[in-house]
């Protein structure tokens, strides 16, 4: 199959993630982790001066990246078969290898070298991703809008809160991205704001 045409679009990569996934929480994880991941991406693209068709391209790779780094996550949940079992699905359907090895790099124990700014980013808004959904959902709001960032910073270092969320991962994917971690919280924050709707947030 040509990886030109369309066949390995968003709608694709929601369509497979909706197939594989019924945990609401867990889709709405690929949504929140493909908002702060598009965002690099087009961040990315400005970088690199891509318009039209190319620009499109770079940020589709990054959202379908993003949106399928789990989708295996809730049939194959240990680490001898996450993320890999997906990643091998993955390539029987023909999706590029660039987002194949992001999704591979985002586990620690993958030993996969996150070598490309889409795998560094990727890992680096995976975790943050979910614990600023955890910092909204405490609101009595319960909205992303009311989440700052030093309020973040703050809940970062009370190991009770959101205890599935490995901090030394968000401090080293923002290391590897090569941003400043307050930069990077609110650089998501924004991201994750833009789509609150579709994040019931």
């Amino acid at each position: 199959m040509n990886p030109c045409n369309h066949s390995y679009g968003r709608e694709q990569a929601w369509r497979l993630l909706m197939e594989w996934t019924a945990s609401e929480n867990l889709r709405k994880h690929a949504l929140a982790v493909e908002a702060c991941v598009a965002a690099y991406g087009e961040a990315e693209a400005n970088r690199l001066e891509l318009t039209g068709e190319e620009r499109a391209a770079l940020i589709e790779l990054y959202s379908t990246t993003a949106l399928l780094h789990d989708f295996d996550y809730e049939r194959h949940p240990t680490a001898a078969e996450h993320p890999f079992v997906g990643v091998k699905e993955l390539e029987r359907l023909g999706w590029p290898e660039a987002l194949r090895t992001a999704i591979l790099g985002h586990a620690h124990y993958s030993g996969v070298p996150r070598a490309t700014h889409l795998a560094r980013a990727l890992f680096a808004c995976d975790e943050l991703a979910g614990f600023l959904t955890a910092c909204a959902l405490v609101k009595p709001s319960r909205a992303i809008a009311d989440v700052e960032v030093a309020s973040v910073r703050k809940k970062m270092k009370d190991k009770a809160f959101a205890r599935g969320v490995n901090r030394d991962d968000v401090m080293q994917g923002a290391a590897e991205l090569g941003v400043e971690l307050d930069a990077h919280i609110a650089f998501c924050l924004e991201a994750m704001k833009r789509r609150a709707g579709d994040l019931g947030l």
